[in-house]
């Protein structure tokens, strides 16, 4: 008979199925510091030493990672995501840009669609609370943080579709587009009138969203995102011209 006699399962695979999960659905993010260990048992509910098997655990499986005299961190697992030369191969040719934007158009309106339709109460005022941090930010003038809100803004969309397997593809997009991979982000914020086209297009998506509406939230993302897309091509077409500009002055300046 295909019976096993049932067993009580121990309080270390507990707490390592615990942060296991908290890891996979984006809640404890890479880089983070765990509380200290006595903090971290008595939250938990479990005694030191089985925290410390559980810990171990996840060391090995190579989600944690001990800093000395620091703590225990989430481990930089997104890093893996790229190879080192898919990430120079990306940084060296333009088309790479545009290829990440129509990868984004494509995920974020999928993303968006799910997150009118699936994401809760409390995951849309995340996506409210940083909408009005933005308009906050953007009326102070403020275009770094407001560059800086604009990707935690599109993070949490993609946070309340609730699809682990996106939500870590993504963030490891995001993080390759923070080193400056595909383009210099706080470009897109330089000009007034290009900051105030691109928080109309968040609160429309932000509007859609509230209103738990699917299609305009994919909508909303897929327009944003083609004007992003414009605004680089415009923004590579006049560094051409400039550049040619530049040769026919000095090819002029250098017969006087």
């Amino acid at each position: 008979m295909p019976f096993q006699k049932v067993q009580t399962e121990k309080l270390s695979i507990a707490v390592v199925r615990q942060i296991e999960l908290l890891i996979l659905r984006g809640i404890l993010r890479p880089g983070e510091r765990l509380p200290a260990e006595r903090e971290l048992a008595e939250r938990l509910g479990v005694s030191r030493p089985s925290l410390r098997e559980a810990i171990a655990e996840l060391q090995d499986q190579g989600l944690l990672t001990a800093k000395a005299g620091s703590g225990i961190y989430v481990a930089e697992v997104l890093g893996s995501a790229f190879s080192p030369a898919l990430i120079r191969l990306f940084s060296s040719h333009e088309e790479a840009v545009f290829d990440y934007l129509s990868f984004r158009r494509d995920l974020e309106g999928l993303a968006a669609e799910r997150a009118a339709r699936l994401g809760s109460a409390s995951d849309l005022k995340v996506v409210q609370t940083i909408f009005d941090k933005m308009e906050a930010a953007h009326a102070r003038n403020a275009a770094e943080d407001e560059a800086q809100l604009d990707a935690q803004f599109h993070m949490a969309i993609i946070e309340a579709s609730h699809n682990v397997v996106m939500l870590h593809m993504m963030r490891s997009m995001y993080d390759l587009l923070r080193q400056g991979v595909f383009y210099n982000r706080q470009m897109m914020f330089q000009q007034r009138t290009t900051r105030e086209a691109i928080l109309d297009q968040h609160r429309a998506i932000n509007t859609a969203l509230q209103a738990r509406d699917p299609e305009g939230a994919r909508e909303a993302v897929h327009r944003h995102l083609s004007y992003v897309q414009q605004c680089m091509e415009d923004h590579q077409k006049a560094q051409r011209n400039e550049a040619i500009a530049q040769q026919r002055l000095d090819h002029e300046t250098s017969y006087n």
